[in-house]
């Protein structure tokens, strides 16, 4: 059965100082990413190596959101199914770029490091989940660089936890 599903985001770029792209250091990497129905617009630009606005989420910082939170997503439908309930689950992500000397450069890898919290159950199943979990998740599937997971599980009612 083929489901497709299809998605669209307006990206406007913003940085345009008055001389538009006259030189490398002429223009704002600034931009404004909108999708229909969205309560929020998500205000973007380069990283700061590359002139880019800190205070602004860049591609390689949505990249790796997008890993994260597919993973997440993922692994909650894993532990519903599984009858494992999941209380808390956070995150801390990285991910790293090498560039090349054109100016070009590509993902090597990303760690996904969740921290996931359950309500009571088996703690060695809870981290199976993550392995079903990763082969669900669709942005996994669809870069072409290694995802690794670096799971913790913490059971609820632990004192350490």
């Amino acid at each position: 059965m083929d489901h497709r599903h299809h998605y669209a985001v307006s990206v406007e770029w913003r940085g345009n100082r008055g001389t538009g792209t006259s030189g490398y250091r002429d223009y704002d990497r600034d931009l404004v990413t909108r999708a229909e129905g969205k309560l929020h617009e998500l205000a973007g630009s380069s990283d700061r190596a590359f002139h880019g606005d800190r205070a602004r989420w860049n591609p390689e910082e949505l990249l790796l959101a997008a890993l994260s939170e597919c993973h997440l997503l993922s692994y909650l439908h894993v532990a519903a199914k599984r009858g494992i309930v999941v209380v808390a689950y956070t995150d801390d992500a990285v991910g790293e770029m090498v560039q090349t000397p054109d100016g070009g450069g590509r993902f090597t890898e990303a760690t996904l490091r969740p921290v996931v919290t359950i309500a009571a159950g088996d703690p060695a199943d809870a981290l199976d989940a993550h392995h079903e979990a990763s082969e669900l998740c669709f942005i996994a599937a669809s870069v072409n660089f290694p995802v690794h997971h670096e799971p913790t599980i913490r059971l609820a009612d632990d004192p350490l936890g």
